[in-house]
């Protein structure tokens, strides 16, 4: 079958071929195993952090992607949850033990055997992929593989992220940054609490412009003065200065949700320019979001599929991978980006 690899650190703007174009056998299922033949992809912004070096992958070289759309078309023997023909999806959560203490108090997303798909396993940039059925989704049916990759990170983890701002109805969220997940978010906060207002950060006109598009209360620039202050707030740049940034506009008691698995850039003087008693007293807090659970998916793809929930996509022949990494690392999004295999 034919991947894409990664086979060492690099540097993505600079690096004409990041990621390498290889053959590999289809692989073997065990018992409980069902095989994918892929359809398409989701892009993420966590393929660069391991290319670069920020989130690195358990062994060279592996195949990225972990937002996996297909059709089953091998079942273990064991198999009872899928047959062949289903159209089922894969997300970041490849496994968790289901014994240790997080997993236990439903906090699988904190494993400390966590396996995440692409990073641990070879993921999805590739023709055909293989999972424990416990751990693969049926697929919305009112969905196309295009429209479905982006719902299994783009949109479980900006679900989880919606959840841990602890937001609701008549209240204010920022959305700091709108790229893949985010502009999700917009569109899940607004079907869940159509009372919200969103207000959204970013340096992107072309992102702003889509948050407008979405309905958005208010849209600026990262360093723009909203018209008024937040509740809560979800950064998800991958960089230092926003989320700092942003807490002089949190209210007393309000919550910053960082949606990063690494920052690009550690620039301590951001650290350091924090103003206590304006960003942080009066209780505001900073949370970051690690992971997805199985029940975050799961819960997402029921909202999904009730509300028609479907991400603004933008498509990439398998053989473009780099090219849409690329587009990515430059900034150039609207939405979400997948690869069609």
């Amino acid at each position: 079958m034919k991947v894409w690899l990664i086979t060492e650190i690099t540097d993505v703007e600079k690096d004409d071929r990041p990621l390498k174009l290889a053959n590999l056998p289809i692989p073997k299922i065990k018992e409980n195993e069902i095989l994918i033949k892929v359809k398409a992809c989701g892009v993420c912004h966590t393929e660069i952090d391991e290319l670069e070096g920020r989130a690195l992958p358990s062994f060279f070289p592996i195949v990225p992607g972990h937002q996996i759309v297909g059709e089953v078309c091998r079942i273990g023997k064991n198999v009872q949850k899928f047959k062949i023909g289903d159209r089922v999806g894969v997300g970041w959560i490849y496994y968790a033990c289901g014994e240790c203490e997080f997993c236990q108090q439903g906090l699988e997303n904190l494993c400390k055997d966590f396996k995440g798909t692409g990073k641990d396993v070879n993921g999805g940039y590739a023709e055909y992929f293989k999972i424990s059925e416990d751990f693969a989704f049926k697929l919305p049916e009112n969905f196309t593989y295009e429209e479905a990759a982006p719902l299994f990170c783009a949109g479980a983890i900006g679900y989880r992220s919606l959840k841990l701002a602890n937001i609701g109805d008549n209240k204010n969220l920022g959305l700091i940054g709108f790229g893949a997940a985010n502009h999700l978010v917009l569109k899940i906060a607004k079907n869940l609490y159509p009372n919200c207002k969103i207000f959204v950060f970013s340096r992107n006109e072309k992102e702003r412009e889509l948050a407008k598009n979405l309905g958005a209360y208010w849209v600026g620039d990262i360093e723009e003065e909203p018209e008024a202050m937040l509740h809560s707030a979800i950064d998800t740049t991958p960089v230092w200065k926003p989320p700092f940034y942003i807490l002089q506009h949190l209210l007393p008691n309000g919550r910053l949700v960082i949606n990063a698995i690494r920052k690009e850039e550690i620039d301590k003087k951001y650290l350091l320019e924090i103003d206590y008693a304006r960003d942080l007293w009066q209780e505001k807090e900073i949370k970051t979001v690690a992971n997805v659970t199985r029940k975050d998916i799961s819960e997402w793809l029921n909202i999904a599929e009730k509300f028609n929930i479907k991400p603004e996509i933008e498509t990439y022949p398998f053989e473009k991978a780099n090219e849409a990494l690329k587009d990515i690392k430059n900034r150039k999004i609207k939405g979400a980006k997948v690869l069609v295999i």
